[in-house]
């Protein structure tokens, strides 16, 4: 029984701990990176639109491989692009446009009913979808990414391992007033 609590015990603290480490790296690469954080050579974007299901649904986290020649794309590649606004958006690209320093691709969401108003020049687009995708994690880390997302998941899982610990010790100095009370009784009843 002992041993059972006791491996338990551990368990509880290392998936503590593991928690609080990977939630330190997520906060910390999502505010280096200005944004999604990269892992793998691959930037991870989340999805915040449905424009792309059923594929890639609202909410997910997706992989991209940053584009380095933003011309050798074909068509029914899924390509990240900067928008006039600034957005970043992922669509599929449905037909070609010019060659060379005019290449343009037209561009449209697999859920919309028309392509994209205006063709996306080469030079806006960012990055290639490399077809991994993580449903619904998109939703945490757009939290992990606001102040309030930041300071709950860096503090709450310091503050359950600094509660547990405090348990711990509270079992561990509990055992030892035992001890203590037993060998006592023998000293008296001896």
């Amino acid at each position: 029984m002992k041993t059972t609590m006791k491996w338990i015990s551990n368990m509880i603290t290392l998936l503590l701990f593991v928690l609080l480490l990977i939630m330190v790296f997520l906060v910390i690469s999502t505010k280096a990176s200005g944004g999604e954080p990269s892992l793998f050579g691959y930037q991870i974007k989340t999805v915040l639109s449905g424009s792309m299901e059923p594929e890639i649904k609202t909410g997910s986290i997706i992989a991209v491989t940053p584009a380095e020649d933003k011309t050798n794309f074909k068509k029914d590649d899924i390509i990240t692009f900067v928008q006039q606004d600034g957005q970043l958006v992922t669509h599929r690209i449905v037909e070609i446009l010019g060659s060379g320093d005019h290449l343009q691709y037209v561009t449209k969401g697999d859920n919309n009913k028309e392509v994209d108003s205006t063709p996306v020049l080469a030079e806006n687009v960012v990055a290639t979808y490399s077809g991994f995708t993580i449903p619904y994690v998109g939703y945490f880390t757009e939290f992990a990414k606001s102040q309030k997302g930041t300071a709950i998941l860096l503090i709450v899982p310091g503050l359950l391992l600094l509660i547990y610990a405090g348990f711990q010790i509270w079992s561990a100095l509990k055992v030892l007033d035992m001890n203590a009370r037993k060998q006592l009784e023998k000293t008296e009843d001896s």
